[in-house]
């Protein structure tokens, strides 16, 4: 449910009125939830209508998979960016770590902060009309090649949330209990994923 910041002409009556909303454009700037105010109108993707939601974001390791980090935000603009920057600099540890992602991430100011926490940035470029901030001294690498395949294995972690985990639609509201449910889901994701790792791994004394 949405409230607008103006008034659309009403028929109808009181108690049952018709509002006519054609021709009014809707944004974050111009409307809110009245029942959960932390979320934000956004589009799914291309094409699509704006619907309220929140931006789940996943920070997995490339070797088996499993999800090391979420945070949960408002669905706005950069949001993606600025979650992988808040994830990547709580890692522990000291050694040097690569962060792959798609296109969407081949930001110049984003690229330059990674770099400047001492991450390289294994990133998709996007060469689409634009000059890619990621450079050969990164693309020319073996690593890149390959962390541009493991990258995609977060795209699982996501399906399995939202088909297995419920996640598909949200079912609270506000930004803390959404972001709790997020975690609680990755952490069940975690555990199935670490129950077929074992299931598969080689016994050490043979079949």
């Amino acid at each position: 449910m949405t409230t607008s910041s103006r008034p659309a002409p009403e028929t109808g009556g009181r108690s049952n009125p018709t509002v006519n909303f054609h021709g009014e454009r809707r944004s974050n700037k111009t409307h809110c939830s009245t029942t959960d105010p932390d979320a934000m109108l956004a589009r799914k993707s291309r094409g699509t209508g704006a619907v309220l939601a929140y931006r789940g974001h996943l920070l997995t390791e490339n070797r088996n998979g499993l999800v090391v980090s979420t945070l949960t935000t408002r669905a706005y603009g950069s949001a993606e960016r600025d979650a992988a920057l808040l994830m990547t600099e709580a890692l522990p540890g000291a050694n040097r770590v690569t962060l792959g992602a798609d296109k969407g991430y081949d930001a110049h100011d984003f690229i330059t902060e990674l770099r400047h926490m001492e991450i390289t940035p294994h990133i998709a470029q996007n060469n689409a009309n634009r000059r890619s901030a990621v450079d050969e001294r990164t693309t020319r690498h073996a690593g890149y090649r390959a962390s541009q395949k493991k990258r995609k294995r977060v795209e699982e972690v996501f399906g399995w949330m939202k088909s297995v985990g419920l996640l598909r639609k949200v079912r609270h509201r506000g930004l803390e209990r959404v972001g709790w449910m997020f975690t609680f889901t990755a952490a069940a994701y975690n555990l199935v994923r670490i129950r077929n790792l074992m299931r598969d791994a080689p016994h050490p004394h043979g079949a």
